[in-house]
Formats: structure tokens, sequence, C-alpha cells
């Protein structure tokens, strides 16, 4: 299966640091989050992905790739470990590039990948957000062939913070699988119809790419992802899987600096030593 992932945010919540450097860039734990992304579909058998990318992106392509001075460096000073790091980043998989001109919304950045996908379903990975353990993907996948359908990963969340989230309403079908019947967009939390959140994992049909360029642009002329996935639950069924790890959102500068402790904490090379640090600075 082809991927879409859609990076051409202008980071405004990272700003100054984003005004030249893509937010997809910032490290997490000595990688930039885009490149989890990019390891987590390669991780399901994408090798062909689409990158929507935009104005102040050009890091992006040149992390993915060839760097012959960085490596010639590297292997004269005998940083082996380094150099195969450096050298499997461009390796990992065809990675093409599509400008989307100014933010449109996320549905119009999917649309861009319309002529990528031709006819075929297609996974969208949003670009600044990190699902360890390699299990979403397959599962949509699992789903998508069991019932033909689109499927989206959920997350439940806490009810007083439902209406940071879109949030899914629909019946279980099988455990932590639920058939969609609406998609609400940030709902107060007293009207939520559930808990479960749209959490950055699609796997799409073609039939959503026929529908987006129909969708009416929103606030900002924007044309939100959301309003498809609404069109098409009239048109065909929409199924949503429960994540079965923690996900991690870096779109904000707090929840950025969460995803950085949490994942550092389980890492051999620095979970002692913060562990350490932060009961010190936690006194």
């Amino acid at each position: 299966m082809k991927a879409i992932i859609p990076a051409a945010g202008l980071g405004t919540r990272f700003l100054p640091v984003t005004k030249e450097q893509p937010k997809e860039m910032l490290p997490v734990v000595g990688k930039p989050v885009i490149q989890y992304v990019v390891e987590e579909a390669v991780a399901a058998g994408v090798d062909d992905i689409l990158m929507i990318t935009g104005r102040g992106k050009r890091a992006i392509e040149d992390h993915f790739d060839r760097s012959v001075e960085l490596e010639d460096l590297l292997e004269r000073s005998g940083a082996t470990d380094k150099l195969r790091q450096v050298r499997n980043i461009p390796d990992l998989a065809n990675v093409f590039y599509v400008r989307q001109g100014r933010p449109r919304g996320l549905g119009h950045a999917v649309l861009c990948g319309a002529p990528h996908t031709l006819d075929e379903p297609f996974f969208v990975l949003l670009g600044d957000v990190i699902v360890p353990g390699n299990h979403c993907l397959p599962r949509l996948q699992e789903i998508h062939k069991k019932y033909g359908s689109s499927v989206i990963a959920v997350e439940p969340v806490e009810q007083q913070y439902v209406s940071r989230y879109g949030v899914i309403a629909g019946h279980e079908v099988e455990p932590g699988v639920w058939k969609v019947t609406d998609l609400v967009e940030k709902p107060p939390a007293n009207e939520a119809p559930s808990n479960l959140a749209i959490f950055g994992r699609y796997l799409l049909t073609p039939r959503v790419m026929e529908i987006l360029p129909h969708i009416e642009a929103g606030r900002g002329n924007e044309i939100q992802l959301t309003d498809a996935l609404r069109e098409l639950i009239l048109r065909e069924d929409l199924y949503a899987v429960t994540l079965d790890c923690k996900g991690y959102d870096t779109g904000n500068i707090l929840s950025w600096l969460e995803t950085n402790v949490a994942l550092a904490l389980e890492t051999e090379e620095f979970g002692d030593q913060l562990r350490e640090s932060l009961e010190r600075l936690l006194g």
C-alpha cells in the first residue's frame, strides 16, 4: 500500500523555532518526529510514501536524501554507528513530495495526493503524531480486509478533554472495533457522543478522493478531512479501531515535551538517568 504523510502545517504553536524549521523535524529522543512516522509506515510494509509539504519544509526533503559530505566525514572519523544510522535514512522507502501551495486544511492536503494513490486504498499518517509499537497500521489493514471499508484509529481520552478533539459516534461491533455513524469536531464535553478521539492514522478507500473535491471550505478557507468522512458514511461504511498502545501528539510544546520524556524513559540509554534527573528536579 501507499501512504500519504501531510506535513505542510506552519507550526505556529512552536514559533519562533518553526519560523524556518519544520515542526516535523523537531527532535524526539535523537530523531525527528517525521522519521518515526516514516519508520512506522515502512514497518507496515509501505515502501511508497508521498509527503505533502509546503514553503519552508526543504529540511524534510534533505533529511531523507543522501549527505555524501557527512557520510565521508563519519567514515574517515571511524564513527561507524552514526554512519550506519545516516545511511539507513534515505533507504527507508521511496519518498516523493508534493507542495501544498498554501495551508488549506488536512482534507486539501490529502487531496493533493490523489494523482499518486489513483484507485487504491491508502494510509494517511499525520506528520506530527507518533504511534509506537508498529501495531496500529497492521490493525487498520486487518479491519479493512475484513469489512472492505475505510478505517480510522481512535484513542480514549478523559471526558473533560473531548472538546479538544474530533470524536466518533457509533456502536461497537467487536472488541475494540466500532462502526462509525458520525464524527463530531471538538464537541462540548457534555454533548460528546463518545470519548473516542480520532488519532492521526487512517486507512482510506479511493471513494474519499472522489468526495474531497466537493467538500465546501470552512473556517479559514480550509477543507477538512472530517467533513469528507462524514459524507463518506452516507455512501459506505466507516470503522474505527482503538489503539493498542499510547500514541503521542507532538503538535504543541507541552505535548512535544511530554513525548520526549515518555519515550526517553523507555530507553536503556537514557531511562535510568532521566528518571534520577526528574526526581532531583521535582525535589
